[in-house]
């Protein structure tokens, strides 16, 4: 009999392993921070003793969800603007370039941390900013902040960094107290920047962070309203982060994908299995193909704004080999990290499309969010399954409650009708984080006083309080004026 650090035993395995087991009575071993057995609970049991045990009886044994495609930053401003894109986006520019400091990162990544971990998101992307592409990319220290806020929590993370949409230079502010300083960041300084975080942070804390490179995708809009210099600078700047991506063996991902954006990426040689590409609204079929072709990986956000004005083809994308991932483009400007909540949206999006409820069965939806989000980013031999030798990431879901009863078809259960508030425990690199639903690596009460307080700064810095008032259209009214 061999000695395991700890054994998680009792429960219904989901494993989504190979052959996709269901163990109704099943356990997983620990050694570290790597799964070394998985079996029914009495087998494990005669295989291996263990200095801890945490008894999962009435609860789901998963691996940890993964979110494909997120924001830092968003965490602090969602719902600004009361559901107006103009204003949201106007919100996003200023907070990300004059608004914040580092602790406005610090505690946006923490308060984004802790969401997903109670929600069993163990691996999520986070874009370093958002709006229209704008990055926090003038200075590493920012990223240094976001990274050390998710290393305390403890949660798994891809951090996308990449410089802003051009025109350049952009201006940027650094806060020193109530002190303002503002300086004139080009592109040359933001791909400096990017080299100095890939180099810090880039396989940091046991690869637990990890860095990607993002470039602004070029769609239709500005292929046709830059004019030839400006355009072709613009191409220059997205060929050279695509080339710093490959150079540095880092993730590629671009954000806002829609029609003729993708044939266009192709053609400028961006793809391939190490791109990931976010949201993917109303592709034709030539791109479809091109994205199995290249082995282009797609995060398909189906909670987002844009499939609400676009729809991402993602049942044609997966039929055609591609590999799709789940994404919650959270937190804002209406929707949570809650994975769950976007399996379920996901499978409702595209059975009201096809009319047909016999579209994406909820097995499929978990793999998206599962083994498949692990494939997408290149992290499938890692996390993604419950299979000896993979990353101990594994969240309890508890099946003994109201919504969630009788504690049977438990695949079904956890797919249709679980939420995020149904985690009980979470494991990240063998560590338990939260159990009980009590986290357990931060104090979460010091992580929202550090969020509000720095919510409130920004605020007071961009003179963006007004956006925060009630719509006067909020009740009684069918349609909000001025949301597009």
């Amino acid at each position: 009999m061999s000695l395991a650090d700890l054994i998680v035993t009792g429960g219904v395995v989901i494993s989504m392993d190979g052959s996709r087991r269901i163990i109704d009575d099943g356990a997983v071993a620990i050694v570290e921070d790597r799964i070394v057995d998985v079996g029914p609970s009495k087998e494990i049991g005669n295989r291996h003793s263990a200095r801890r045990v945490i008894d999962a009886r009435r609860k789901a044994i998963m691996p940890g969800l993964i979110d494909g495609h997120a924001h830092a930053g968003h965490g602090l401003i969602k719902t600004m603007g009361g559901g107006r894109s103009d204003l949201w986006y106007d919100a996003c520019e200023q907070a990300y370039t004059v608004g914040s400091s580092e602790a406005f990162w610090h505690a946006e990544a923490q308060l984004a941390a802790v969401e997903r971990l109670r929600f069993g998101v163990t691996t999520g992307v986070s874009l370093l900013g958002g709006g229209d592409s704008i990055m926090r990319t003038d200075d590493p220290a920012y990223a240094a902040a976001h990274c050390e806020g998710v290393g305390e929590v403890g949660t798994r993370s891809i951090v996308a960094i990449g410089p802003t949409r051009p025109p350049h230079p952009r201006t940027y502010a650094r806060w020193d107290g109530d002190r303002r300083s503002d300086t004139k960041v080009d592109f040359d300084r933001q791909m400096q920047t990017c080299r100095e975080v890939i180099a810090r942070w880039h396989g940091a804390l046991g690869n637990r962070i990890r860095i990607a490179m993002l470039t602004p995708t070029l769609r239709d809009e500005h292929i046709d309203s830059l004019d030839p210099v400006m355009l072709e600078e613009a191409r220059r700047q997205t060929l050279a982060a695509r080339a710093l991506s490959r150079e540095t063996g880092t993730l590629f991902t671009q954000d806002g994908h829609t029609r003729n954006s993708v044939a266009y990426a192709h053609a400028m040689g961006l793809l391939g299995p190490d791109a990931l590409l976010s949201h993917a609204t109303n592709l034709t079929e030539r791109e479809i193909a091109i994205c199995a072709e290249t082995d282009t990986r797609i995060a398909h956000n189906p909670s987002a704004v844009a499939s609400i004005l676009g729809r991402c083809p993602a049942t044609e994308l997966l039929d055609a080999g591609v590999t799709v991932c789940l994404g919650s483009d959270a937190t804002a400007p209406d929707r949570s990290a809650d994975m769950f909540r976007h399996m379920q949206q996901c499978m409702h999006y595209h059975r009201t499309h096809f009319r047909d409820p016999a579209v994406l069965p909820p097995g499929r939806v978990l793999e998206m969010t599962t083994i498949d989000g692990a494939r997408a980013l290149g992290l499938e031999a890692e996390i993604g399954s419950l299979e000896p030798g993979k990353k101990a990431d594994i969240i309890l879901v508890d099946l003994a409650r109201p919504h969630m009863a009788p504690m049977n078809m438990p695949a079904f259960r956890v797919t249709c009708f679980a939420n995020g508030n149904d985690v009980d425990t979470v494991i990240v690199d063998g560590r338990v984080l939260m159990q009980d639903r009590r986290v357990l690596s931060v104090a979460e009460d010091a992580v929202i006083a550090a969020a509000q307080r720095e919510c409130e700064r920004m605020l007071e810095r961009t003179g963006l309080s007004h956006l925060l008032a009630m719509p006067e259209d909020f009740f009684g009214h069918t349609r909000a004026s001025g949301v597009h």
